[in-house]
């Protein structure tokens, strides 16, 4: 038996937006049920992200920390960002990320995983690529602001992340997965195995 996720979609007999934000939206569909009833289903409308685990000749990540006012904590993370553009790439947008967050190029891109991060409230889909060969970029360091304008940057040993992570002391959910799945392809086969950096992403299409 292949475990595997399927697309789906159940009928949708009314729909509604609520609420319109900057980035997101709240959707109000009400949902045909496998027995014939119907249920009313509230959910956030999201472009999609991306994140990257960069990871350097050392065995160190990369990683931010930064304020997130719904949590109320300030949080470590790996560099990440929206797609703001429908159909955008999602490898280019990981390379901006990095370069805007931590002024930093990579030359090996690879899938580390794709994620729903909340599917039963929220539409979102996240790409992590897992980052090598690090490098300073070049030109001019990118202009922060809100959050990111006290942001910091360190770069960590795996295993100290790891250790974190189990302890319940790191909590964003970007690091978490990507640090447990990096460790994970290096235990299993290798981390040139991981797909391309190209490789399709069905829950959001892009451009080559």
């Amino acid at each position: 038996m292949t475990i595997r996720d399927t697309a789906e979609e159940w009928r949708i007999t009314a729909t509604a937006t609520p609420f319109t934000g900057k980035k997101t939206s709240v959707r109000t569909d009400d949902v045909i049920m496998p027995d014939g009833t119907s249920a009313r289903r509230d959910y956030q409308v999201h472009p999609g992200s991306v994140a990257v685990l960069a990871l350097d000749d050392l065995g160190r990540v990369l990683v931010i920390r930064q304020y997130r006012h719904p949590v109320r904590h300030k949080l470590w993370e790996i560099p990440a960002g929206l797609l703001d553009v429908p159909g955008e790439n999602p490898l280019h947008a990981a390379q901006r990320e990095l370069f805007e967050e931590a002024h930093v190029k990579a030359g090996d891109w690879r899938v580390l995983t794709d994620v729903f991060t909340t599917p039963g409230g929220c539409d979102e889909a996240v790409r992590i690529f897992l980052a090598r060969d690090l490098a300073e970029a070049e030109g001019e360091r990118f202009a922060v602001s809100e959050e990111e304008a006290d942001m910091e940057l360190a770069r960590v040993p795996l295993d100290e992340l790891v250790r974190g992570v189990l302890a319940g002391e790191l909590h964003n959910n970007c690091l978490v997965v990507g640090v447990l799945s990096l460790v994970a392809a290096q235990h299993g086969d290798g981390l040139d195995a991981l797909r391309p950096a190209e490789a399709p992403w069905p829950a959001r299409p892009f451009e080559a």
